[in-house]
């Protein structure tokens, strides 16, 4: 494992997680116990996460960057003992813990914990651990952490999720969940102890910790950077480092298309690219794949329900299946039924559900909401697919986000990859909006491409175009950025159309 500044072997991980994790042991934590992690992509956010594995305990994994008073209610809520956090978010868990006190508290902190940072945390204990993962000065040695043997059915991690409403729901992922969905992941990407994956997703997020899982778990390796602001700095690092493999969401994919001249940039190690975290466009997949050609795009989809990984499209059908998402993952079982369950045939529209080991228990706490997805030993993703004659599946949409215009049930994310094929137009999303003859229709927020300014009456004409009549936005509303949660999926949730617009 390595990170610009700091390179990790094997035999360092192991040093390190095991050191860790007798501290933890000697603090208390042991099978059954919860450890909160609130912490940005480093070697000692993965030295935790594996400290806390070893002693039995179960990781709760959230965003650092969310709001004190979020954090306190995850706490409220997940009930973990103790957590690891960023040292300079200290003051911020200072009143996490007013309001839920914990048992002790873990800095992760380049320096000696200082009188001042001991000062802020007030009254709760703190240990210390270094960036790069090792015991902090003067935390000593404590005896070695028993063995422990893991139950397969026991919590392995919660991951906290903001969803598409924005509340955070924990995931329940139990180590036979983990297990399941790693083996699989590495047996259709056929990873090695040669791989090196470029990992930018956050750790708290499915998609990124699922990269990890599959490095370490195959004998390979991952390099965590967190400099993505600057696309161009993290491709070249993709190459200098050697690296096989690259995942990334589609806003990631649409950002390198944007800013980074991939002609100056040579990758002859990369052989694989994947991409999850929502629909990308059909025009941005083939750019992807005749950008990074001869490395291979692994369209995938999943959900933090399912741990992470449902379905993948093989390269080698791409063409010949365009818009698909694939077909079931190995162990997995994925069918399209009605809203009584039952089958339908190939060429219908229907709720996609999924059986095997990698689905998830249930949320932390949240009975009603674990029911409803949960339903004769089957997950009801929440989404609406179709399957072809060939059993590969389509994705249609969130099936609380189709719209329902002039009697057509109408995927958002068909309207805007047309809005999105504008010359001007660099990203679109689309929502539904009241209308007091039509019930609903489309709205569109459209953020131009720098210096270009795409006027209603044009978009709507190209729509028109490409789109049947009732399927055009009545409304455009222009937007520097489209909203995004940390992992970098669209949250339509909180897009509110304008009347001004134009």
């Amino acid at each position: 494992m390595s990170t610009p500044t700091v390179r990790l072997s094997y035999g360092d991980l192991a040093a390190r997680v095991r050191a860790l994790a007798s501290h933890l042991a000697a603090s208390g934590i042991g099978r059954g116990d919860r450890v909160l992690l609130a912490l940005p992509n480093s070697p000692g956010t993965v030295i935790a996460g594996l400290a806390i594995t070893l002693v039995g305990a179960t990781s709760v994994e959230v965003n650092r960057e969310w709001r004190e008073d979020v954090l306190a209610g995850v706490v409220a809520q997940s009930r973990p003992r103790q957590a690891v956090i960023w040292g300079r978010d200290a003051k911020a868990w200072a009143s996490v813990c007013a309001r839920q006190p914990l048992d002790r508290l873990w800095v992760v902190h380049p320096g000696p914990l200082s009188e001042s940072m001991h000062s802020v945390l007030g009254g709760t204990p703190a240990g210390h651990v270094l960036e790069d993962g090792r015991m902090g000065p003067g935390m000593g040695s404590a005896p070695p952490a028993p063995s422990r043997e893991l139950d397969p059915g026991q919590p392995a991690l919660i991951l906290y999720t903001s969803g598409s409403t924005g509340t955070p729901r924990g995931v329940v992922q139990t180590f036979r969940n983990v297990d399941a969905n790693t083996r699989s992941i590495v047996q259709y990407l056929t990873l090695g102890a040669d791989d090196r994956a470029m990992l930018v997703l956050p750790l708290y997020y499915c998609y990124g910790r699922s990269v990890l899982q599959t490095h370490l778990f195959a004998g390979g390796s991952v390099f965590l950077d967190n400099r993505f602001a600057f696309p161009r700095v993290v491709l070249e690092t993709l190459a200098s480092e050697q690296c096989t493999g690259f995942a990334g969401v589609p806003f990631a994919f649409e950002t390198i298309r944007r800013q980074v001249d991939l002609s100056t940039i040579r990758f002859p190690q990369l052989r694989y690219l994947t991409q999850a975290g929502g629909a990308m466009a059909p025009e941005t997949i083939a750019w992807v794949r005749k950008a990074f050609h001869p490395a291979q795009l692994f369209v995938m989809y999943g959900q933090t329900e399912a741990t992470a990984r449902l379905s993948y499209l093989p390269p080698d059908r791409a063409e010949e299946k365009p818009g698909s998402i694939g077909v079931p993952i190995p162990g997995v079982e994925l069918f399209v039924v009605d809203e009584a369950g039952r089958e339908l045939p190939a060429g219908e529209i229907g709720h996609l559900v999924a059986r095997g080991d990698n689905v998830t228990p249930g949320y932390l706490a949240e009975p009603a909401d674990t029911a409803a997805i949960l339903r004769d030993g089957w997950l009801w993703t929440g989404d609406l697919a179709s399957r072809d004659a060939d059993g590969f599946l389509f994705h249609h949409g969130r099936s609380k986000e189709i719209l329902k215009i002039g009697g057509h049930r109408v995927s958002p994310i068909e309207i805007e990859h047309v809005v999105a094929e504008h010359p001007d137009v660099a990203e679109a999303a689309v929502i539904g909006v009241k209308h007091a003859l039509k019930g609903e229709v489309s709205a569109a927020f459209v953020v131009p491409k720098p210096g270009r300014s795409p006027t209603m009456d044009d978009l709507q004409r190209f729509c028109r175009e490409h789109l049947p009549a009732y399927m055009v936005p009545v409304l455009f509303t222009m937007v520097d950025a489209l909203p995004r949660n940390e992992a970098g999926k669209l949250m339509r949730a909180r897009l509110l159309p304008r009347e001004d617009s134009r």
